[in-house]
């Protein structure tokens, strides 16, 4: 395999593309722009060099000394006029990155039937060299790769509803730096999230944000220079927590208190983002924990009217806190019966209760 170097014509090895080399982002990885114009990092052991670099910058010289002669342009202008490029304005608060996947219905008012799209918002002042994966039987599918600018949005798919399951389990990575000018180094981000396909079927998911115009449903790859971390946790690690935790200090959401008509049906969000306003300083068996709280306070303010129907949303995840739920309603409520909610209108992801 020929050596890289700026300027060459490339094929990906094991992938269907390829490019131009743009540059080098260190031993292992090259930026290739593609076809369409995109800086995309690539491994050099990936690359298959198909038209070096050296004609291609001999005629480029060639017509640039014709143009300077031609036109009497001092070198050193023509040169300035060629390295010359916009710098994006910074902020204070963009020296830490804070990034997300945003998912918007095509029409809010048929949520029902419409398609969805979704964007990368890159809230911060580097650049970022961004894969965006989906797991597909065990194995991860590339949806986009790119460079995305400081402070910008891009739009990375549309989707209708019968590909949601696609979007269960997904991967974002990226590399972070600045062009032309000193920074402060970043590590790589590689964040995992489990998609609740179930909040794309509820209007309430879609909120006011600080991206879009429209209501989005949001999910952080990370906050100032945190990864978001997913929030699964296995008994050992719950009884150990329990034992060992401080209690931090949280803020709860307050809720309405309203009258219920006794065989009203209650429908309870146990998706811990409905439950609190930050999970600042909790850790995953802290927030299993909160959750089942809060689940143990519905069943005991209804414990007394009978044939009360409780619908509790938990999502389909890994099953960690919908098991716990089971746990506990055979322990604490047998009398108590349960089903599988509506998957009509709840997807696989929420557990009717009767109080008997």
């Amino acid at each position: 395999m020929n050596k890289l170097s700026i300027g060459d014509r490339v094929r990906f090895l094991n992938t269907v593309g390829g490019g131009t080399v743009k540059g080098f982002l260190n031993k292992q990885l090259v930026m290739v722009e593609d076809e369409h114009g995109f800086d995309v990092p690539v491994l050099i052991s990936e690359c298959v060099v198909v038209g070096t670099a050296g004609n291609e910058k001999m005629g480029q010289a060639t017509e640039k000394v014709a143009l300077v002669a031609k036109e009497g342009i001092p070198q050193e202008t023509t040169e300035a006029k060629v390295t010359v490029t916009d710098v994006p304005e910074e902020t204070l608060e963009g020296e830490m990155i804070t990034a997300c996947l945003a998912f918007l219905p095509s029409d809010a008012k048929n949520l029902s039937t419409t398609g969805y799209e979704c964007y990368f918002v890159n809230d911060s002042n580097y650049r970022l060299l961004l894969n965006y994966m989906s797991l597909e039987n065990n194995r991860w599918r590339s949806r986009y790769s790119g460079s995305v600018e400081p402070n910008t949005k891009i739009f990375l798919e549309e989707f209708g509803k019968d590909q949601l399951n696609e979007l269960e389990k997904v991967s974002v990575q990226f590399i972070a730096f600045k062009h032309h000018k000193p920074f402060r180094f970043k590590n790589p981000c590689s964040v995992e999230l489990r998609i609740d396909t179930v909040k794309f079927y509820k209007l309430h998911s879609f909120r006011e944000n600080d991206y879009f115009e429209e209501d989005a449903l949001l999910f952080y790859i990370m906050r100032s220079d945190q990864p978001e971390r997913e929030l699964v946790a296995s008994v050992g690690e719950l009884e150990k927590a329990i034992r060992e935790r401080v209690t931090p200090a949280r803020r709860p959401r307050i809720h309405p208190t309203e009258k219920k008509e006794k065989n009203e049906l209650i429908e309870i969000d146990l998706h811990i983002d409905q439950l609190l306003d930050t999970t600042a300083g909790m850790n995953n068996a802290d927030v299993l924990e909160y959750q089942l709280q809060k689940f143990h306070e519905v069943m005991s303010d209804n414990r007394r009217n009978k044939n009360r129907k409780i619908v509790f949303i938990h999502g389909k995840g890994d099953g960690v806190l919908k098991n716990a739920i089971m746990n506990e309603l055979k322990k604490r409520y047998p009398s108590c019966h349960h089903q599988d909610a509506s998957f009509q209108e709840y997807g696989y992801g929420a557990t009717m209760v009767t109080i008997k």
